[in-house]
């Protein structure tokens, strides 16, 4: 068995299936079997013996799409297009705080799936039944975070180039508020916070490497003593191994961990 990387949508996640032995490459169109049913995709990587876990089961890729399979992929792309309007007039008719962002049908039609965003608990029940009886397959509506927007809709971050989340991110990091403080970044959130006003996704970038240049340097503020007598700590530099002590004479001096490590 090999696994091939495959993502179901534009910028979504990559998922991982057997390659059910067909001869696939990078770019290949294919149709994947999932619990959702059967759905189309696109290979976009291959995963190594060694990166495989040989525990889990994984379903299988079950073609290369077919010139009816590309044909109805299209018509599941203009139909669910015509569903993501209707849901959003339903929306509107039952005052609904929801946006629904977008819709899709699995391949074989089984499913028809709406994404929306909302700041709070929604009872869409009656929606969802009303989706039911105008389509006649199972509806799905999954609320989705304000990160996953930013993603569908892109744009430009703060460092000026594409969205990080919109251009190659397929899943989402945990990023926390102890990331930029140990980044010595300002807490500012109009610096820290990408256009989805959340946290910026690229914090988690270098944060292992700000955890192991920190080893060894005292924190801003703590109390120190050596050769050099006792003094408290006015500031560091993480990169040059380096620190600045004001002793209690009052002289500053730089402690360079460079020089103890000779």
């Amino acid at each position: 068995m090999k696994l091939v990387g495959v993502r179901l949508n534009d910028n979504g996640k990559i998922y991982y299936f057997d390659d059910n032995e067909l001869d696939l490459v990078i770019s290949d169109k294919v149709i994947v079997e999932t619990e959702k049913g059967l759905q189309y995709g696109i290979v976009i990587c291959f995963v190594s013996d060694d990166n495989m876990d040989k525990h889990l089961e994984y379903k299988k890729v079950i073609r290369i799409v077919t010139k009816a399979d590309e044909k109805k992929h299209l018509s599941n792309l203009k139909d669910a297009s015509k569903a993501l309007v209707k849901c959003n007039n339903l929306v509107k008719r039952y005052g609904l705080n929801m946006k629904i962002i977008d819709a899709s049908y699995t391949h074989d039609r089984e499913q028809l799936i709406f994404r929306f965003i909302s700041d709070e608990r929604v009872d869409f029940r009656q929606l969802a039944k009303d989706l039911g009886a105008i389509y006649k397959t199972r509806i799905e509506l999954r609320q989705v975070g304000i990160r996953d927007k930013a993603k569908e809709i892109g744009g430009i971050g703060p460092c000026g180039r594409k969205l990080c989340c919109n251009s190659f991110l397929s899943e989402f990091d945990s990023v926390s508020i102890n990331m930029a403080k140990n980044q010595n970044l300002s807490l500012n959130p109009s610096k820290i916070n990408g256009v989805c006003g959340r946290l910026l996704c690229c914090l988690t970038y270098e944060n292992d490497n700000y955890f192991e240049y920190k080893k060894g340097i005292p924190n801003v503020g703590a109390k120190v003593s050596g050769d050099f007598g006792e003094g408290k700590v006015m500031s560091i530099d993480i990169f040059k191994k380096n620190y600045k002590v004001l002793l209690d004479t009052g002289e500053v001096i730089t402690i360079d961990l460079n020089d103890s490590k000779k």
